[in-house]
């Protein structure tokens, strides 16, 4: 527990003591890097956000915006919330608090449908990386590389950043370097009316430090989850993030995250 200075919209501060990084049952999946830490967003008894929200300090909401460019900010309760530009979708009943479920979700690749349907979704910003279950991993795979069939990349298997790397002509410095070559991936939300994720290329890839590009899109089977798919940090950068355990619903829309919104 610490004290934790929230600077409010409306101009006061205030040192709320809260616990921090709690949950029921955490467990890493290799070894995590010295920098991995949880803060404990999900919408349990344990969370942050429950936290203020007993306290009276906030409404029982949470967002987040992500920048590209690194960095973004990170907000509690709904004044920063759009009035318009957002997609709204249901958070689905489960048996644990300590995640955001959505879905049914159907993926398109280039626009088209890939005939992957009824995605159970969970987003997650404390996961780096996006993950699908098999079957859907294993079909993006062969898509993305079919669809670099002519193109100027070979896979740099002796790039072990992520499980599959491509390497260019010259060294890749940044991910709108090598965006061109690659296609545009959408979850399209049954349930919500014209609710459709959109992840560019620059949404599922990074540059590794040797200079090649990798899919930042890995196999959520091979790590315990089951047919879950997992929408990770990854995949929301430029977006603003809503959680709103209040309506029952989370949001995303395009946004500038390198600077706060008016309140």
């Amino acid at each position: 527990m610490d004290s934790f200075p929230l600077k409010f919209s409306n101009g006061s501060t205030l040192g709320p003591r809260l616990a921090f990084g709690c949950g029921y049952d955490q467990e890493y999946h290799g070894t995590p890097p010295p920098t991995a830490g949880v803060i404990g967003l999900g919408n349990g008894k344990a969370g942050i956000l429950s936290q203020l929200t007993q306290m009276g300090l906030t409404r029982n909401v949470v967002g987040h915006c992500l920048s590209e460019r690194g960095g973004g900010y990170l907000f509690f309760g709904d004044d920063f919330v759009p009035s318009s530009g957002i997609s709204w979708i249901p958070i689905l009943a489960k048996p644990s608090e300590d995640y955001y479920l959505s879905g049914p979700a159907e993926l398109y690749f280039g626009g088209k449908l890939t005939g992957l349907k009824g995605l159970d979704v969970i987003f997650d910003s404390g996961s780096s990386y996006t993950y699908l279950n098999s079957q859907s991993y294993d079909a993006v795979v062969s898509l993305v590389t079919k669809s670099l069939i002519g193109k100027p990349l070979k896979n740099a298997t002796d790039d072990r950043s992520l499980p599959l790397c491509w390497r260019g002509n010259k060294a890749f410095k940044t991910v709108q370097e090598a965006k061109t070559f690659f296609t545009p991936l959408a979850l399209s939300f049954t349930n919500a009316k014209k609710a459709q994720l959109q992840m560019p290329p620059e949404s599922y890839l990074i540059v590794s430090k040797y200079g090649n590009v990798c899919l930042g899109i890995l196999n959520g089977s091979e790590v315990g989850l089951g047919n879950l798919n997992i929408i990770g940090d990854i995949s929301m950068q430029g977006k603003m993030v809503i959680y709103d355990n209040e309506k029952k619903q989370i949001g995303w829309g395009p946004a500038n995250c390198d600077r706060l919104p008016k309140s």
